[in-house]
C-alpha cells in the first residue's frame, strides 16, 4: 500500500474530497484506511462495562486506500508515491513530485 500509519494525505474523491488529515488506521488486506476527520460515521452505542455511558458517538469510517493521495510537505501539494532501492537494498517511498523519501 502506497500510505502508512502516521502519513499525512488528502482526499481525492468522495463526499469529503480536499480533505486533509493523519492516517490513523492502515488495513492492507481490505486496502483501506482510517483518516482523522474523514468519513465521519454515526454509532449507536449501549453502556457496557468498559463505556459506562452510552449513546451516539461519530467516528471515522474507513476509506478506499485509492481515494487518498499522500501530501508532499515540501512541494505543499498531494503526490504520486514512488519506490527506489537503496545502495544497502533497503526499499525506500519516493515523492513523484520533489523527489525526496518518505519516512
Amino acid at each position: 500500500m502506497h500510505v502508512k500509519k502516521g502519513d499525512t494525505v488528502v482526499v481525492i474523491s468522495g463526499k469529503d474530497k480536499g480533505k486533509k488529515g493523519k492516517v490513523l488506521q492502515a488495513m492492507p488486506k481490505e486496502n483501506r484506511v482510517i483518516v482523522e476527520g474523514v468519513n465521519m460515521v454515526t454509532k449507536h452505542q449501549k453502556p457496557s462495562a468498559k463505556v459506562q455511558q452510552g449513546g451516539i458517538i461519530h467516528q471515522e469510517g474507513p476509506v478506499h486506500a485509492s481515494n487518498v493521495m499522500l501530501w508532499d510537505a515540501k512541494a505543499k501539494a498531494p503526490t504520486r508515491v514512488g519506490y527506489k532501492v537503496l545502495e544497502n537494498g533497503t526499499k525506500v517511498r519516493v515523492s513523484k513530485k520533489s523527489g525526496e523519501t518518505i519516512e
